[in-house]
C-alpha cells in the first residue's frame, strides 16, 4: 500500500471541503418518510371497568402526543377466572371481547380513531389489537 498522497488527490480533497453547498448534513436532514409513531398498553390482570378507564385515557392522551398506532394486549383469556363463573361462557375472555366493543361504542374515542384491527403475529396475534388513530 503506498502511504503517499499525489497533489491531484490532495487538490480534488481541498475541492472537496471547500464546497460546501454540495455536501448535505446528514444529522439534519429530516426523512421525507414519516416516522409513525406508536404505543402499546399491556391490559394483563386489569378488571374490566379499570380496563376501560386505562384504555380510554390511554387512547386520548396518544392522540394528544400524536401517536399514529396503539398496540392493546389483551391477552387470549386462556388463565382468566371465567371458569369459575356459571353465568359466564368458558369460550368468551373477558378483555380480549368487551375492549374493542367498548371502543367502538365509544362516539367520543371514535371521533379520533381511524381503524381498528386484530394484530399480528409479532404483536400478539388473538391477543392484541391495533387502533390507528386519526391525524391531529
Amino acid at each position: 500500500m503506498n502511504n503517499k498522497i499525489s497533489n491531484k488527490d490532495k487538490k480534488d480533497w481541498e475541492n472537496f471541503l471547500s464546497n460546501k453547498d454540495h455536501l448535505p448534513d446528514k444529522d439534519n436532514i429530516q426523512n421525507n418518510k414519516k416516522v409513525k409513531k406508536k404505543k402499546s398498553l399491556d391490559l394483563h390482570g386489569y378488571s374490566l371497568d379499570n380496563a376501560n378507564k386505562v384504555l380510554e385515557d390511554f387512547i386520548k392522551k396518544s392522540y394528544e402526543e400524536k401517536i399514529f398506532k396503539l398496540i392493546i394486549v389483551t391477552g387470549k383469556g386462556l388463565h382468566s377466572d371465567n371458569e369459575k363463573n356459571p353465568y359466564v361462557s368458558k369460550d368468551l375472555s373477558i378483555l380480549k371481547y368487551s375492549i374493542p366493543e367498548f371502543v367502538k361504542n365509544n362516539s367520543e374515542l371514535m371521533k379520533i380513531i381511524s381503524d381498528i384491527k386484530e394484530a399480528s403475529i409479532e404483536d400478539g396475534g388473538s391477543g392484541a389489537f391495533y387502533i390507528y388513530l386519526k391525524k391531529k
